[in-house]
């Protein structure tokens, strides 16, 4: 059993003064327990969080980065940054794809992300072949996230066509495709190899609609557990709400809806163009929306429906998706901000019984990224995995700050260099915002990103 002490810790009840954690040998809390003592204890050097986990990674577009922002098209949008998309991940090696998750992992690590679900599509060679163990690519994302020290959900994802109505896939989806049988195979052989990993589970995952058919999502359904996260990218773009309606006569979200048993299990990742009816039906659900803001405004997706989604009691969370950005507080200060762009007015997510802005948003991502990982975290009391992120307690701003303060001075007037240190399952993951293996690992990627650009 390890203890740690920290003279201001944000509870499930609310910022609590002077708690000891006790941490058992499993990386999980055994106490939690406010107005204690230190003796015994690690003292912690400033302000105590829960881990933020991050709901939505495809780990290899970090190798994208900064790639695609190059005018010569004045109708480019998502389908044109896709086709670079395509032309890079023909390249990546098994070898390259484990270097990359890795320092993609480290970098979530030091921005305060604690655990990230990989929604994880590439699955075969380069010439579209499975590998000799078709679990290849998911065992590198496995390790890598085993190596960087992050807790892991990896989301095999279901890709077989290339639009609705079973489209034949194109030449650049080649890596992605598999049959229903082939998919339940691969999610049979990972399951026994993640459950031997500490912090990592396994999950369902259909990449959309338009690359699904209906009967395939029903077989997956009907063969899976039920208790396992279930993700799906849907409505991110309005071509794809009219391609859906063009299709079957219904939004891509109205359709989901009428046609599958949607509950907490389920992820909806962006829904940015969710109707008024949509917005209520994902709220009663209880689903999570799964919102990656600063991809969704890279690519010029739009901008979900927040305000109204939140006054209905919707569940939501964040992703770093495509990886522009792997900022906790970016990701959280453009939720609010975006809503702020539309309405045209100032502090605009909220609770009725909690006006603290960065307080409702820190919360809220906190519950719908546990929720969509499907893992005992998200919150410091005893039961949860001890993954938490420590600020600087020097830094003027949260030296100053009292309580929900806090996280107003962070999300709104800070950054990633105040997270000092990051435990995940016990283990600190950075100290004063380094990570053991950072220098190796950026060698490595280095020269990664040489290799693919030449």
């Amino acid at each position: 059993m390890s203890a740690f002490f920290a003279e201001r810790a944000l509870l499930p009840s609310g910022w609590a003064k002077n708690v000891r954690l006790e941490v058992n040998a499993e990386g999980v809390l055994s106490q939690v327990q406010a107005d204690s003592h230190a003796e015994g204890a690690e003292r912690l050097s400033g302000p105590l969080l829960p881990g933020m986990p991050n709901l939505h990674s495809h780990a290899f577009q970090r190798a994208m980065g900064g790639l695609a922002e190059v005018a010569g098209n004045p109708n480019d949008s998502f389908w044109t940054w896709r086709d670079l998309m395509y032309r890079l991940v023909g390249k990546i090696s098994p070898e390259q794809m484990g270097i990359i998750a890795r320092q993609l992992y480290i970098e979530m690590l030091k921005a305060g992300y604690t655990s990230v679900a990989e929604f994880h599509y590439v699955h075969h060679d380069t010439n579209g072949q499975p590998y000799a163990d078709p679990a290849e690519l998911g065992l590198r994302i496995s390790q890598a996230a085993a190596d960087a020290g992050i807790g892991l959900t990896l989301l095999p994802v279901l890709y077989s066509h290339s639009g609705f109505g079973g489209q034949t896939p194109n030449d650049g989806q080649r890596r992605f495709i598999n049959s229903t049988e082939n998919y339940l195979k691969l999610q049979a052989r990972l399951q026994p190899l993640l459950a031997r990993q500490p912090a990592q589970a396994l999950g369902l995952c259909f990449h959309s609609l338009r690359a699904v058919t209906p009967q395939q999502i029903s077989e997956v359904l009907a063969a899976s557990d039920r208790q396992c996260p279930v993700h799906i990218h849907i409505a991110e773009q309005q071509k794809e709400v009219d391609d859906c309606l063009t299709w079957s006569g219904k939004r891509p979200l109205q359709w989901l809806y009428d046609n599958v048993e949607v509950d907490e299990r389920w992820c909806l990742v962006h829904a940015t163009h969710a109707d008024a009816e949509e917005v209520t039906r994902i709220a009663r659900s209880r689903a999570i929306a799964g919102l990656c803001l600063t991809t969704e405004a890279n690519l010029g997706d739009g901008i979900f429906p927040a305000v109204d989604f939140l006054a209905q009691g919707g569940r939501m969370g964040i992703g770093s998706d495509s990886h522009v950005s792997l900022s906790v507080v970016e990701e959280l200060r453009w939720l609010e901000y975006g809503q702020r762009l539309r309405d045209q007015r100032r502090n605009r997510l909220y609770r009725a019984d909690q006006p603290m802005v960065g307080r409702t948003l820190y919360d809220a991502a906190l519950d719908g990224g546990a929720q969509a990982l499907g893992q005992a975290i998200g919150k410091l009391e005893a039961g949860k995995r001890a993954d938490w992120l420590v600020l600087d307690g020097s830094d003027p701003y949260l030296a100053t700050a009292q309580e929900d303060g806090i996280l107003n001075r962070w999300l709104f007037a800070g950054g990633d260099r105040q997270v000092r240190d990051v435990m995940v399952n016990g283990q600190w993951a950075v100290r004063g915002g380094r990570h053991a293996g950072e220098e190796e690992s950026a060698q490595a990627f280095t020269q990664v990103l040489r290799d693919l650009l030449n």
